[in-house]
């Protein structure tokens, strides 16, 4: 399958996306270990990674965009035999990640900023790190997630059920802004991006914290076409 490149983001100025992604990391050097505080049961997210795990060969090549901690799913895809690369937009975060997880690899990169030399991947992990991104740089960013896949790679995407464009809201007591999708819409823009999709399914998740709220989960599986 060919997907023709995007055209140019129509958003924000370079300048102004390079203010939105620094503000999006200082609040996340800040939740730091936090978060893994609030969000302890990941029953979808670990669903999710072993669906992917279980269609990759040992030693295959995995990208975990928006890493986070590391927990649980750098570690989850590195105790199945992959070899795992984790990028985030927090220094805190990575940090986190190499004490969890030496075995893997993690690099301080804006998922935005990637081209085709970070690959190619036999599959990619995208757990709740898009919805940092206007809606306009998520359809991007899966075009480009889409090049960065051998062809038949597999894709995991979690996003939260809403229907947002890049507000500002408090999470965790620290603002960013966020995107969402109603369930029809996030498969369709994974559809547009090039993949097949192959199933979606939603999870009910309630925090251990009052500082966030209850929200379901939207897990995308998907396909690079061969």
């Amino acid at each position: 399958m060919t997907v023709t490149p995007p055209p140019p983001d129509s958003g924000p100025t370079p300048a102004a996306r390079a203010d939105r992604a620094a503000m999006q990391a200082r609040a996340f050097d800040l939740i730091g270990a936090h978060y893994d505080e609030v969000f302890p049961h990941k029953e979808g997210q670990r669903a999710a990674g072993d669906w992917l795990a279980a269609r990759i060969e040992p030693g295959a090549h995995v990208l975990d965009v928006g890493c986070g901690t590391g927990r649980p799913t750098a570690r989850q895809l590195t105790d199945a035999g992959l070899r795992v690369t984790g990028i985030d937009i927090s220094e805190r975060m990575l940090d986190l990640a190499r004490e969890a997880v030496p075995e893997a690899t993690f690099r301080r990169a804006d998922v935005t900023g990637l081209d085709t030399s970070w690959g190619p991947y036999a599959g990619v992990v995208a757990f709740f790190s898009l919805l940092m991104l206007t809606r306009a740089q998520v359809a991007t960013t899966l075009r480009l997630l889409h090049t960065l896949l051998d062809p038949g790679g597999h894709l995991a995407l979690a996003m939260v059920e809403a229907d947002l464009d890049d507000v500002e809201m408090s999470f965790l007591g620290t603002p960013v802004r966020l995107t969402g999708y109603p369930r029809a819409d996030l498969r369709a823009v994974v559809e547009d991006a090039g993949f097949e999709v192959l199933e979606v399914n939603d999870h009910t998740y309630a925090p251990a914290s009052v500082e966030a709220d209850p929200e379901t989960q939207l897990f995308v599986y998907a396909r690079r076409g061969r």
